[in-house]
């Protein structure tokens, strides 16, 4: 008996919905939200009426009775630190949602609206790995500074999505496989993966390469100086390390397609700004190496950056010598909601609770 599950992804301009039949996808749509359409919402909580309503909207519109539903399955938001896994939406998780206890974003709606979806036509609803994964051993999170400690921020949905996709096509499962899984987009996220755990990583915004936007890890000594000199105020630097740094504050674009054609017309300052990065991104896999002891199954190149035939060519050639390499370009996040929900429906997973 074929299952249908409905996939909410709110983002901050967007909330993306599928359908899905079993494994396969038999809907897809983005319905855009403009600032103007936002504006009256005091909090991102306060959206999730608005939203519920415009995917009622758009799945009559298209054909898609919401009874028809087997289950719901949203993006997880900024919950507390948890294992990763499928988990049935409850009240505490919404509570937290609702209490922003990380911070405001759109994907903190993903288990209400699925919630409140689910509730009126009397079905379950799930999120599946959310950001707030976290599985990294106590060894990693020592900073150096006790007033520090290294954090897990890491692109979860997409990287064990496609670390289980590998390990199906060698023929194992995920919880028998060591991965290295490097999430190239907006923000990088490298990460190795020992037997089904995500036990340390880098993510974008704290440590590790730099990305299109962002600025990765920085010098301790220099930050500290450019902190204090009075050119940024917190609010302002916070803002420029989360979406103006990287790429973008050495080229002026955050475009990878404006700024492989300018490395091709021989802009010297391109060339060197994405070779600093090809090798950045080669540097961190190789430091993961060492995490799981050198026994590496596959490394794992994904997100929109991987779609790059240079970046992907000019990595491999670096750290090809650790393992095998996998290229799985783009995100897998709706049909990583949908396979999550499905192995708790088929009774292969036990849903975890929040």
């Amino acid at each position: 008996m074929k299952m249908r599950i409905l996939i909410i992804n709110p983002g901050g301009t967007s909330t993306k919905i599928a359908v899905y039949d079993d494994e396969k996808e038999v809907f897809k749509y983005s319905i855009k939200h403009s600032g103007e359409d936002l504006k009256g919402f005091a909090s991102v909580f306060d959206e999730y009426e608005y939203r519920v309503n415009l995917i009622k909207k758009v799945l009559s519109e298209n054909g898609y009775d919401l009874k028809s539903m087997d289950c719901i399955s949203g993006r997880g938001g900024l919950m507390k630190p948890i294992p990763g896994g499928t988990y049935e939406v409850n009240d505490s998780m919404i509570n937290d949602m609702k209490n922003a206890i990380n911070g405001e974003h759109a994907s903190n709606l993903g288990c209400v609206i699925a919630k409140e979806l689910a509730d009126e036509i009397g079905v379950r609803a799930f999120v599946v790995d959310p950001v707030s994964v976290d599985e990294m051993h106590d060894i990693c999170r020592i900073t150096g500074l006790s007033d520090i400690i290294k954090l897990s921020w890491f692109h979860a949905l997409n990287h064990k999505a496609v670390a289980r996709e590998t390990a199906q096509k060698l023929g194992k499962k995920y919880e028998e496989c060591n991965f290295i899984v490097a999430h190239l987009g907006s923000g990088i996220s490298i990460v190795s993966h020992n037997k089904g755990k995500m036990i340390d990583g880098s993510g974008g915004r704290s440590d590790g390469p730099f990305s299109p936007e962002r600025c990765g890890g920085l010098l301790s000594y220099q930050l500290v100086e450019l902190c204090y000199s009075g050119k940024y105020t917190r609010e302002e630097f916070i803002k420029r390390i989360s979406g103006y740094c990287g790429m973008y504050d050495y080229l002026g674009t955050k475009d990878m397609i404006e700024i492989e054609k300018r490395y091709d017309n021989g802009d010297e300052k391109a060339i060197l700004v994405l070779d600093a990065f090809m090798y950045q991104v080669s540097k961190e896999i190789s430091r993961y190496a060492a995490s799981l002891y050198g026994n590496v199954d596959r490394i794992i190149l994904t997100g929109g950056i991987a779609y790059s035939e240079r970046v992907v060519r000019e990595v491999i050639k670096r750290v090809k010598f650790i393992a095998p390499v996998e290229v799985i370009p783009g995100e897998m996040e709706m049909k990583a909601l949908a396979l999550g929900a499905l192995r708790v429906l088929r009774c292969e997973e036990e849903p975890k609770v929040y």
